[in-house]
């Protein structure tokens, strides 16, 4: 392959990806989350542009509630336990009912609905619809990455004195397991920007705190968007 055919091949996962309105949404969530860590809640370019960015950000979620409440309604994978079946429903009702109400939100800081008490309102019940799916997402993950220890330690015991990192079951296993962990740790994260929000521990949680916990996790969402590489053929 020639450098050229490299390039190409670069430039157009790169469009892919900027394609996706999720990826730019998640661009803009880390830079929305960046400002809040560098203004640290005062005045000035870097809150303004915190400001600026959460209110452009609710453009590209419209009418996003749809795809959890379609998920909502979706058939469950065969073999899942019943606890972890209704905390995947809890997460879509609460992450739907907060993308919904979002919305509202937008049309309030829009200044298309009036009412700016009740958006203000909504938009704390937004925020702990969104801090529930999160904690939701935490337990879901955690139970998922309990079966799949579970079931790597089984293959394992199988193979005996097979290299187990040259069997595809257990090398897919591994890898699911990986992106499961990387998701526990972003729903974590996703509660303390939660929490920061609602100000529930202003002490502990500050808008500094909020705006470091926010970022990473945007870079994690970011990552997990990224599309696969094309496989190389063999010959």
């Amino acid at each position: 392959m020639s450098t050229l055919d490299v390039t190409r091949a670069e430039l157009a996962l790169i469009v892919l990806y900027l394609n996706k309105a999720e990826a730019r949404d998640k661009i803009c969530r880390s830079i929305q989350y960046g400002s809040k860590f560098l203004s640290n809640g005062q005045p000035g370019t870097a809150q303004n542009v915190d400001k600026s960015t959460s209110l452009a950000r609710k453009v590209f979620r419209l009418f996003k509630f749809v795809n959890d409440l379609h998920a909502l309604v979706s058939p469950v994978p065969q073999g899942t336990s019943l606890p972890l079946v209704l905390l995947g429903k809890s997460k879509n009702a609460l992450l739907s009912t907060f993308l919904f109400l979002d919305q509202i939100v937008w049309l309030g800081r829009s200044g298309i609905y009036k009412n700016k008490e009740r958006a203000e309102l909504i938009g704390r019940i937004s925020l702990f619809c969104w801090m529930g799916s999160s904690v939701c997402s935490t337990l879901v993950e955690l139970g998922e990455l309990g079966r799949l220890s579970t079931s790597m330690k089984k293959l394992e015991k199988d193979l005996k004195n097979n290299d187990k990192y040259k069997n595809e079951e257990y090398c897919a296993k591994l890898q699911k397991s990986n992106e499961r962990t990387l998701a526990l740790v972003k729903a974590g994260m996703d509660i303390v920007v939660a929490v920061g929000l609602l100000q529930l521990a202003p002490k502990k949680v500050t808008p500094r705190v909020t705006g470091a916990f926010g970022f990473v996790s945007s870079l994690i969402s970011c990552y997990q968007l990224l599309p696969s590489p094309p496989k190389s053929k063999t010959h």
